[in-house]
């Protein structure tokens, strides 16, 4: 059994407002140090979730505070930027994703946000959902489909 992970009350809000199901299959954008992507690994059964950061130093301190999750498959970390994103051979779609403080999705850098959310529509199930912060505490930004 994975420790509990323990969370600000911003991110637990927020990991207490995304729809995870036992069995999804979730994608965090911009993970930093990986605090909520523990706390998703630790509710998935079957599910899995991969954490992504553009930043060396924010993986390096995820992949050190994650070993549990990590082995037991639950959890994947990954560095690459977001607008670079793209699923490896063999990797299944993700059906939820979010972003915590991404510039590139939150309206701060509109060009990146156009080419993260075509990586994400790329990356996701046709039905997949999408939420950022602000909102109460998330809202939910439409996935364009090609």
């Amino acid at each position: 059994m994975m420790r509990p992970t323990r969370l600000s009350p911003r991110l637990k809000a927020v990991v207490d407002a995304l729809p995870l199901r036992p069995d999804s299959r979730v994608l965090e954008i911009g993970c930093g140090p990986g605090a909520a992507a523990r706390a998703v690994a630790a509710l998935l059964n079957t599910g899995h979730i991969l954490a992504v950061d553009r930043s060396a130093a924010a993986i390096a301190q995820a992949k050190a505070t994650a070993t549990e999750e990590l082995a037991s498959g639950r959890m994947t970390i990954r560095r690459v930027a977001a607008e670079d994103l793209v699923l490896e051979a063999d990797e299944a779609p993700y059906d939820l994703v979010f972003a915590i403080r991404v510039g590139a999705l939150d309206g701060r850098h509109t060009k990146a946000g156009e080419r993260v959310l075509h990586r994400i529509a790329a990356c996701t199930t046709p039905n997949a959902r999408l939420f950022i912060d602000g909102g109460q505490p998330l809202r939910e930004v439409p996935i364009p489909r090609l």
